[in-house]
C-alpha cells in the first residue's frame, strides 16, 4: 500500500478541552489508485490530508506510508518523507516568490533528486505554461499561480499526490486539463492519488469516493 489509516483518531484542544476531529478513520490507498475525500466543512477532511502529508501527527492508530510507519517518524523524518515520497497541491499556491515558475516547478523535483527534464516539458506544454516559464508568481493570475503549483507537484514524481481542491481557481475548462495530468501521473508512474473535493464531477472521475461526517467515514 501507499498509504494505509488503521483506526486513526486526532483530537485539539482549546479553551472549552479536547476536541476530537477524527474518531477512528481505516482505508487503504494501493498504488495507481485514486481517492475522492468528500464531506461537509468540518467533517475532517483536510485533517485526513494533513495526517496523510507528514504536517500532522495522529493523536491514536496507525499510519504507514510507502512501507514507512509515519507516526514512529519525528519532524524530521516526516519532512523527508515529504520530500522524497508526497506531493501536495494545496488552495494557497505556495510558491517561492523570490524564483521564476521555471524554478518553481523545478523545485521539489531538483530536492527529491528526480528531475525529468523531458516530463516537466510536456507537462507544462499541457497545462499552459510554456510562455510563462521566465516570469514570477506575481507577475501571473491566480489560475496560472494555481497551475504551477500542481506542475511544481506532478514534476517530482511522488509516490503520493494530495490535493486540496486543486482546480477550485480555475474555469471549467482547465479544470478539466488539470485534473487529465493528475490522472496521467498515476498511469505513468503509479503513485497514488487522494483528492479533497466539493465536486461531485471531480470525485467521479476518482476510483472510489471516501465520505468523511463528523470525522467518521459513512
Amino acid at each position: 500500500m501507499v498509504l494505509a489509516f488503521d483506526a486513526v483518531k486526532k483530537s485539539y484542544v482549546d479553551s472549552d478541552g479536547e476536541v476530537p476531529v477524527l474518531r477512528g478513520v481505516s482505508f487503504e490507498l494501493p498504488p495507481g489508485a485514486t481517492l475522492a475525500l468528500t464531506g461537509e466543512s468540518g467533517s475532517g477532511k483536510s485533517t485526513v490530508l494533513h495526517i496523510a502529508g507528514g504536517l500532522e501527527a495522529p493523536s491514536s492508530g496507525r499510519v504507514q506510508l510507502a512501507g514507512q510507519d509515519v507516526t514512529t517518524l519525528n519532524d524530521a523524518g516526516r519532512a523527508a518523507l515529504r520530500r522524497n515520497e508526497i506531493s501536495l497541491v494545496f488552495q494557497q499556491f505556495n510558491l517561492v516568490p523570490s524564483l521564476t515558475v521555471d524554478a518553481n516547478i523545478s523545485f521539489q523535483a531538483a530536492l527529491s533528486g528526480r528531475v525529468d527534464t523531458g516530463y516537466i516539458e510536456r507537462l507544462v506544454a499541457a497545462l499552459g505554461l510554456s510562455d510563462q516559464m521566465h516570469k514570477y508568481p506575481e507577475a501571473l493570475s491566480g489560475g496560472q499561480q494555481q497551475r504551477v503549483a500542481i506542475a511544481r507537484a506532478l514534476a517530482a514524481k511522488p509516490k503520493l499526490l494530495l490535493a486540496d481542491e486543486p482546480t477550485g481557481n480555475l474555469d471549467e475548462a482547465t479544470a478539466e486539463g488539470v485534473l487529465d495530468q493528475m490522472l496521467d501521473l498515476v498511469a505513468e508512474t503509479g503513485a497514488a492519488l487522494m483528492v479533497v473535493t466539493h465536486s461531485p464531477k471531480i470525485a467521479a472521475r476518482m476510483d472510489r469516493e471516501l465520505r468523511l461526517q463528523g470525522g467518521v467515514v459513512t
